[in-house]
């Protein structure tokens, strides 16, 4: 059809904000919130692991649900199944659009149905069990997200891409190194994009050579060619309504282990090469890690990003008052007292207390839900903080715990692995538990 006279054809940036704003529409994200959190644990032991406080004031599902809502994506799920009550009130305190638009954010749980009465088995199952919700929605493509990673995505380009190449499935993919590559699924694909085979963290030399990514599409990823990259899935995909049905009719588990290597043989499977910061925190040591990098003087994930912020609830604290410490390379989330402490290298959480005399380093200090003297707080029970005079290091203390006066804390001759009273180590990190009381003189 010819454009009629004096009238003006739309310009290709409108064509393409009009496609975005369909796409997104028409796109319901799922967040995968875990299992039991097994290795997030003693921090899982209470709370589900989307729900684990992360860089003192968020949550760690704030990070896909925030970069949902950053690329446009307003519908979403995030499928729980452990100790949810935390996740549940956090996401309803937040997440609350307006009542003219089809924005939602909620949990959905494992439950005991007609149809089944089982625990999810895996990523896949969590999405077949739920899938009779999914499919109410007049949705045309579904994007399955890990509840667990550090980065920040803007998934309109992967959805993009996905329309692009009329692709079944799509991939998220970031290059690793050799080392890196034994603990992850590995792709490896065609000139195109498309994917056509897989292996589930390859250990064998010569498989891995094979899988390697081509120096040529390095070189298009400004990646230098000599270097060996492989194709690691980020456990994001992108699927298309009819193919994920399909795909779902079996009794198949897990995305990774199982859905992926059978699809690629019939269907087209794509990847999307991401480039940016990228971290699993599901573990204890990655956890303590990455929050720990946030100190730095250039991080390698970057909260003050203004153009794709990431949101979590809001508070209404009081600015956090200093009286005389010492600090170096920390963040400090808002309602905190510190006084004559020396803190360095450290994430001091929200209400977070600490006494003078105290030296705080190299730690994760998840702070309080309370104040002392809270309405509806047991009045026999110590305050949350840490007392005076306390040396803490390479710790997690995690929320409402008391310390007392003259605790030392620190993995020092001790295993990287134990259970103790009051205290676990994971990765030779030591974590105190919520509503931890270790009393004063105490040497973990």
């Amino acid at each position: 059809m010819s454009t009629p006279p004096n009238a003006t054809a739309p310009s290709s940036s409108k064509v393409q904000i009009e496609a975005d704003t369909l796409l997104r529409r028409n796109t319901l994200a799922i967040v995968m919130g875990g299992g039991a959190g097994t290795r997030l644990f003693p921090l899982t032991e209470n709370r589900a692991k989307p729900a684990v406080p992360l860089a003192g004031k968020y949550r760690i599902v704030d990070i896909p649900i925030s970069n949902c809502i950053n690329s446009g994506l307003r519908q979403v799920y995030v499928l729980t199944q452990y100790n949810s009550a935390s996740l549940n009130r956090h996401l309803a305190r937040t997440y609350r659009f307006d009542q003219f638009t089809r924005g939602f954010v909620e949990v959905l749980a494992a439950q005991q149905t007609p149809d089944g009465e089982r625990w999810y088995q895996g990523t896949a199952d969590a999405v077949r069990q739920n899938l009779r919700y999914f499919l109410e929605g007049d949705y045309d493509y579904f994007l399955i997200l890990s509840g667990d990673q550090l980065y920040r995505m803007d998934y309109r380009m992967l959805m993009r891409q996905h329309v692009a190449t009329n692709a079944d499935i799509t991939i998220a993919t970031i290059p690793v190194d050799a080392e890196a590559a034994t603990s992850f699924g590995i792709m490896h694909s065609d000139e195109d994009g498309r994917i056509y085979e897989f292996v589930e963290k390859p250990k064998d030399p010569e498989v891995l050579e094979k899988l390697r990514i081509p120096p040529s599409t390095l070189k298009t990823m400004g990646i230098d060619p000599v270097e060996s990259r492989f194709q690691a899935s980020m456990g994001i995909y992108l699927f298309h309504r009819d193919v994920l049905i399909e795909c779902l009719d079996n009794t198949l588990n897990d995305f990774g282990k199982h859905i992926i290597p059978t699809a690629i043989k019939n269907k087209r499977v794509f990847n999307f090469n991401f480039q940016g910061y990228w971290e699993d925190i599901g573990t204890i040591r990655n956890f303590f890690d990455a929050n720990l990098d946030l100190c730095r003087l250039v991080p390698q994930f970057d909260f003050f990003e203004s153009s794709a912020p990431i949101f979590t609830h809001a508070r209404f604290l009081p600015a956090t008052k200093i009286n005389g410490a010492t600090i170096r390379g920390a963040l400090i989330a808002d309602g905190s007292v510190l006084t004559d402490a020396h803190i360095e290298t450290a994430v001091i959480g929200l209400r977070a207390k600490i006494e003078p005399g105290t030296t705080i380093r190299d730690c994760i200090i998840m702070g309080a839900d309370y104040y002392a003297g809270a309405v509806g707080t047991d009045p026999n029970r110590p305050p949350p903080g840490i007392g005076r005079n306390c040396r803490i290091e390479r710790a997690i203390i995690d929320k409402n715990v008391h310390i007392g006066d003259n605790v030392v804390i620190t993995p020092e001759g001790k295993p990287d692995n134990m259970d103790g009273e009051n205290f676990y180590i994971r990765d030779g990190i030591i974590c105190i538990p919520k509503d931890a009381i270790i009393p004063s003189g105490t040497w973990i």
